[in-house]
């Protein structure tokens, strides 16, 4: 399976491809249909899990890449269920070690899902409005 890019930028995935036309898939839809091969250009840049990872929105992409593990989707789900929160109580509240909190969060903060907020006291921590959507999505299921 290859990257194809159509006339108009839109990224596909190749399914298969015959002499005059080729299957494609839209990986942010699923939907599959034949485009003339005259149409499509090979995206070298772009391999195709990336591209099928593409059908999931940026926000929630991030926030699946952003926590590798229970503990740190745990503690994102946590910032946002309770709003900004001081840094000593989130690391009395989850029994974390420091250097272990600062890494979670400097990773979220990387990926644009945690900013830094006033608390009372000092410095704390809430999620961006586009991680809590994100998170919202994830926990409709």
């Amino acid at each position: 399976m290859r990257t194809v890019e159509d006339d108009e930028g839109q990224r596909y995935l190749l399914v298969k491809r015959s002499t005059e036309s080729s299957l494609v898939r839209d990986p942010a839809t699923g939907e599959e249909r034949h485009l003339p091969n005259d149409s499509l250009e090979p995206v070298e840049d772009a391999g195709p899990l990336e591209t099928a990872a593409n059908g999931v929105s940026d926000p929630l992409r991030r926030v699946l890449t952003a926590s590798h593990d229970e503990r740190a989707l745990g503690l994102l789900l946590e910032l946002d269920e309770h709003g900004p929160t001081d840094v000593r109580v989130l690391l009395d509240r989850y029994e974390l070690c420091e250097s272990d909190l600062h890494g979670l969060i400097a990773e979220f903060r990387a990926a644009g899902l945690v900013a830094e907020a006033e608390v009372p006291g000092g410095r704390g921590y809430e999620t961006t409005a586009e991680a809590s959507d994100a998170l919202a999505t994830l926990r409709q299921d």
